[in-house]
């Protein structure tokens, strides 16, 4: 294995960098600067890549990649960053989908040096946040991107642009506080030197009370970010008015966090209060499903329209995560994976939409397809992959979902019934609320409002953006294994983990838990 730093140099490269942006001559309109945030995304981009080829082994369920500095032994806070399947998949989405952001980021003018600034920052911190291994240090990575977030809403954002940002960090920060509160109490429980580091909170031998305790204040955090109603309400204003590259970085990584953290904490550290929640989270996940999707058709504001359909496809994570599956836990990684490129394309041509007709508002748009013909076509693919079309990434990690669950022995086959049977309601909704806003963009009577308005039609930028996330949404629709493979040995490593509880679980904590069944 290469001894190189490689996820150190990838936090800290871009925020680095961002610090060095404001010293770069350039004459306002941001033309350097932009070259510059592009040239440092790509090289972090490069590096993930060469730490993935160079140093990490898909079939070593363990951490890899590890590295160690004492940095406040007084109070066990050391820069301990490692990965594993669980983090370096969304490392390598993080610094992919931030530079494509940095490029959709092109016709920023109004203050360029401060956005790509804040750009580069959440870089740096976003992969910390998958990276790092001490439980004070992700909190602190945790915080990092929350301000970057805050800032280019409320600068850059819509007419309503202070009231989103507002909410934004008023149900991010607060819900945040959970999880400093979590790492204290995990920290010092038991006596002795206190350490934040993940292997040795996961080796203590916590009570059932303190897991429940401990658990549920994760879950409200982590909930917050995944979204899950009714924690949601923050998402669909923030994506109401932030701008195509902030969309990009709210859908494709942001929400990631969430469900990454479930993982991590919540199955992975708590294991017999997973088996306790592991219904509620099912139930959950399916009334994001549904929630959201009957939400989305209400909506005729284009953006709050897509918003509300990420909140729904997350529905799938959570029954993944509340699965004792290893197939629905793969769903459930490879659905993150996949609605981070599905959501990006999409929220970013929402954006270019809007730079053309200046409108959100479905009843105002109509017959643009004419005079947009490449941009209708881009939208169309993207919209297909959404609504999980075979041959697509969306369709494969779903369809992982269900028979996971089908199959998963842990509930009993009425539930597993009900549960399947409701999250299909919800993929039936996905194509019909999709393909009726195409309609509504795109075909019918021209509004008159737009008969005068100069539609150019995509420009090789947008086209090259989109292309680079179709090949990966479209690559792994026809070979999942492109990247189920490089994470199956930590899932299956941790499912065993959770289902090794649930057989020792006294008694079925719901009444439609099979237990027996796992003897």
């Amino acid at each position: 294995m290469d001894a190189f730093p490689w996820l150190t140099t990838a936090i800290l490269l871009p925020i680095t960098a961002s610090l060095l942006i404001f010293f770069i001559p350039d004459p306002g309109d941001g033309k350097v600067v932009r070259w510059y945030a592009l040239g440092v995304t790509l090289t972090t981009f490069l590096i993930t890549v060469a730490a993935y080829l160079r140093g990490y082994d898909p079939d070593v369920a363990g951490l890899q990649l590890y590295q160690r500095v004492s940095w406040l032994p007084q109070v066990g806070l050391g820069w301990s960053v490692g990965a594993d399947g669980l983090s370096m998949p969304l490392i390598l989405l993080t610094s992919f989908i931030t530079t494509l952001a940095c490029l959709a980021a092109w016709p920023v003018t109004f203050k360029p040096k401060l956005f790509f600034f804040l750009l580069l920052a959440m870089d740096g911190g976003q992969i910390a946040v998958f990276a790092v291994q001490d439980m004070l240090l992700f909190f602190l990575a945790w915080e990092l991107e929350l301000l970057p977030v805050y800032l280019l809403l409320a600068i850059w954002g819509g007419k309503k642009r202070q009231y989103a940002a507002t909410k934004f960090i008023l149900y991010t920060a607060g819900s945040s506080l959970f999880i400093l509160l979590v790492a204290l109490a995990m920290a010092f429980a038991g006596g002795g030197t206190p350490s934040f580091e993940y292997s040795e909170l996961a080796a203590k031998h916590l009570g059932t009370g303190f897991q429940l305790l401990c658990y549920g204040g994760l879950l409200i955090a982590f909930g917050v970010k995944l979204p899950i109603v009714p924690l949601h309400t923050w998402l669909p204003d923030a994506h109401g008015e932030a701008t195509a590259p902030v969309h990009m970085l709210l859908a494709g990584i942001l929400l990631k966090m969430g469900g990454y953290a479930l993982f991590r904490f919540n199955a992975s550290m708590f294991p017999e209060a997973h088996v306790q929640f592991a219904p509620l989270l099912v139930i959950l996940g399916v009334v994001n499903i549904i929630y959201a999707a009957l939400t989305s058709f209400a909506q005729r504001n284009l953006k709050r329209k897509i918003a509300y359909s990420s909140i729904s496809h997350m529905g799938f994570v959570l029954i993944g995560i509340g699965s004792f599956s290893p197939l629905a836990a793969s769903g459930a990684m490879l659905q993150m994976i996949s609605h981070g490129l599905i959501g990006a394309s999409l929220f970013f041509l929402v954006g270019a939409t809007y730079d053309r007709i200046h409108t959100l508002q479905l009843d105002e748009m109509g017959g643009v397809g004419q005079k947009m013909r490449k941009m209708f076509a881009l939208w169309t693919i993207c919209s297909l992959a959404s609504l999980a079309l075979p041959g697509m990434s969306g369709f494969v990690s779903e369809l992982m979902v269900f028979v996971g669950f089908a199959t998963d022995d842990a509930y009993s086959l009425p539930f597993r019934i009900v549960i399947d049977g409701l999250a299909a309601v919800g993929v039936i909704l996905t194509p019909i609320y999709l393909l009726s806003m195409l309609r509504e963009i795109f075909f019918g009577t021209e509004n008159p409002v737009l008969a005068d308005t100069n539609m150019v039609d995509a420009e090789p930028r947008e086209i090259y953006i989109i292309s680079c996330l179709l090949v990966p949404i479209i690559g792994i629709g026809l070979y999942p294994r492109l990247v189920t493979d490089s994470y199956r040995a930590t899932i299956e490593q941790l499912v065993a983990v959770d289902e090794s509880k649930m057989k020792a679980a006294s008694a079925p904590p719901f009444p439609f838990r099979m237990a027996p069944q796992l003897n």
